[in-house]
């Protein structure tokens, strides 16, 4: 078994597209219409056939809430890998990206950044050292 999918509730789908490819780096898997919904997925450039990250819309009220409130906690909605924190710390800064949490080591070889999404969500990035 293993993980193919997974999501982040946003509050703007063309704005989350625009930010998590042209600021991240994720490159567009799938923009599927169907009435209303809007099937939007990002992936990897470095594994376009892995997990798929889905920029689901918040309109559902208990989505909105859970959106909010794990924000006002300071939670993650997500956590990416990166091979270089720090590397990585100031090229989203060169693009505009505003953190909330410069790198930081949280635990023995683990270190963390977090940062805002523009969509209504904190995301973390993280380096595993060997």
């Amino acid at each position: 078994m293993k993980i193919i999918l997974t999501n982040v509730f946003v509050n703007d789908q063309d704005r989350a597209l625009k930010f998590y490819t042209e600021v991240l780096g994720f490159v567009k898997k799938s923009d599927v219409s169907a009435g209303d919904y809007r099937w939007l997925t990002v992936v990897s450039p470095d594994d376009q056939s892995g997990t798929e990250l889905l920029l689901e819309p918040n309109s559902n009220p208990v989505a909105q809430a859970y959106q909010e409130g794990i924000r006002e906690q300071g939670i993650s909605a997500a956590s990416f890998g990166v091979e270089d924190i720090h590397a990585e710390y100031e090229r989203l800064k060169e693009r505009g990206v505003k953190f909330t949490m410069e790198p930081t080591e949280v635990v023995d070889q683990v270190t963390i950044a977090v940062f805002d999404d523009t969509c209504g969500n904190l995301i973390q990035i993280q380096t595993m050292q060997k």
